[in-house]
């Protein structure tokens, strides 16, 4: 049902990570300045490289499966490219930035030309590849973003961009860079595609509702998806005149969220825990916890032996302190392991307690009771 990994002896949180094409290797970030990147050999898993060209701690990894070329962004509001030579070791290529304050999440487009950088400097840099000076060049998307980027996802026809900011607001904007694109034809979410045209633009709630965690884009194009910190799950359709759905659930605030088929989503967060949802119709419904893992007691009233030990011995017994979860703390990133948007077949997930772990949906299927992928 679940595979739990984790690396060497360290229980460093994991802030983010990437996998790979083939799911071989993954680089992570243990909290710090570094990307570590492991392999995997047997049934271990071994540290391969530790990139260390970030001078503070590290906020966005993403590695391009075609062009096995990573991307990282850090505090230090840096951006780096790192592609690998024969001999198996890291090089990296100058991104000329031009932001004032934090990078805080990248990501690659689907045909891997060009990156999207969120940061603190209320912008979003959109990065392409200049080859006669061997580096990465930049244009901004300013307005109208009021605060930090935190999260932001691709459109799969490479033009669009989502993103989500602290101004509690996600929009939906043009990433076309002329220099090294076609023309863009007209599609659901808008007509007119010049770089930094805001195509949509979605609060959060009425209320605020509080900052926005992730955002993401459905397989077909048409969704959006957000979590933010009011506990909410959000939908938006651009087939259906961009209209809001809107969920509020018991669960403590969701920091990742990801589509697996065009209509149902996982979340994961403070709950430490992932969630399926299926947006179906004007609705959004739960489905199922998607770790229904129970720690056993030994035997006996457990409330009793609390008391008893307190009594007792003034303390109480360290198992007491274990969550009835894989993960023990947040959960910080989900990825896709295998599959895409609009058929995943595993993904992983990688949070504050250092561990990192992959969730098969076949055997979650058959484990949870009336779980069904819509």
């Amino acid at each position: 049902m679940a595979q739990t990994i984790t690396f060497g002896d360290s229980v460093a949180p994991i802030t983010c990570h990437a996998w790979n094409k083939d799911r071989s290797q993954i680089a992570f970030s243990p909290n710090n300045n570094e990307v570590h990147i492991y392999q995997k050999e047997g049934g271990d898993w071994k540290q391969t490289n530790n990139l260390v060209e970030h001078d503070l701690r590290v906020m966005g990894i993403d590695w391009a499966p075609n062009t096995n070329r990573i991307v990282t962004c850090s505090v230090d509001r840096n951006a780096y490219v790192w592609t690998q030579g024969e001999d198996g070791k890291w090089s990296t290529t100058l991104v000329l930035l031009r932001i004032n304050r934090a990078a805080t999440c990248v990501k690659w487009s689907p045909m891997e030309n060009k990156f999207a950088v969120g940061s603190g400097a209320r912008l979003i840099s959109i990065c392409y590849f200049e080859k006669e000076n061997n580096w990465w060049v930049s244009k901004h998307i300013k307005k109208p973003i009021r605060s930090t980027v935190t999260s932001i996802d691709w459109h799969p026809n490479n033009i669009l961009l989502v993103a989500g900011s602290a101004d509690f607001k996600v929009r939906v904007f043009s990433a076309y860079i002329k220099d090294i694109e076609d023309q863009p034809g007209p599609n659901v979410w808008g007509s007119k595609l010049p770089l930094g045209q805001l195509l949509a633009e979605f609060p959060n709630s009425s209320s605020g509702g509080g900052w926005v965690h992730s955002v993401s884009f459905s397989a077909d194009g048409n969704k959006v998806a957000w979590v933010g910190h009011d506990s909410s799950i959000n939908v938006a359709d651009a087939t259906q005149g961009k209209a809001v759905i809107k969920l509020k659930t018991e669960y403590l605030p969701f920091l990742g969220c990801s589509w697996i088929s065009n209509n149902s989503l996982i979340v994961a967060g403070h709950s430490c825990i992932p969630l399926l949802y299926c947006h179906d119709g004007d609705e959004i419904k739960f489905i199922a916890k998607l770790d229904n893992t129970q720690r056993k007691e030994s035997g006996g009233l457990s409330a009793m032996k609390k008391f008893q030990s307190l009594d007792r011995q003034a303390r109480i017994e360290t198992s007491d302190t274990f969550l009835d979860s894989i993960h023990q703390n947040a959960i910080s990133c989900i990825s896709i392991y295998q599959g895409t948007k609009d058929s995943v077949k595993k993904f992983s997930t990688s949070g504050l307690d250092g561990q990192l772990v992959i969730w098969d949906f076949d055997s979650l299927e058959r484990a949870i009771e009336g779980l069904r992928i819509v």
